[in-house]
């Protein structure tokens, strides 16, 4: 039993008590924790929704070819989240994102699905984060150059 959480928290970055819990609701049963925990996060996501986010990370990308680059803005609650790596991760593969599929809005980038897995939306992406760090996260703004 400890193998499978501590397989399923490197998997979901969901905690030691979360993880034990989605896997006896599951059986056992590694898919079906995964999706339990993913769900929990989004749970967890939308009742942060309403708090303000004053801090954040500059997420960039530069497409290999040098002629296109993307900037993001991913917000957060507190300096500390901020720094967390994964946290950074996420605004640079948002940042991506836009340099790829060139949305319009953010609600339109929100809306996208996401181009490393085709079964998530950037909004689910944002989400899952936000479950994990235990805080409202938000993607403010971004900004596409090109030659």
């Amino acid at each position: 039993m400890m193998d499978k959480i501590k397989q399923l928290r490197e998997e979901t970055g969901c905690g030691v008590m979360d993880a034990k819990k989605a896997l006896e609701e599951a059986n056992g049963d590694m898919k079906k924790a995964r999706e339990l925990v993913h769900e929990r996060g989004l749970q967890k996501a939308a009742k942060k929704a309403d708090r303000e986010t004053k801090e954040g990370y500059i997420g960039s990308y530069v497409h290999t070819t040098g002629k296109v680059a993307a900037m993001v803005t991913l917000l957060c609650e507190t300096d500390f989240v901020a720094r967390n790596e994964e946290f950074q991760e996420v605004a640079r593969e948002v940042a991506m994102q836009v340099a790829s599929m060139r949305p319009e809005t953010v609600e339109e980038l929100m809306e996208q699905e996401y181009i490393r897995d085709s079964k998530k939306s950037i909004q689910d992406l944002v989400k899952s984060l936000s479950g994990k760090v235990g805080e409202n996260v938000t993607v403010g703004e971004f900004q596409v150059l090109s030659i």
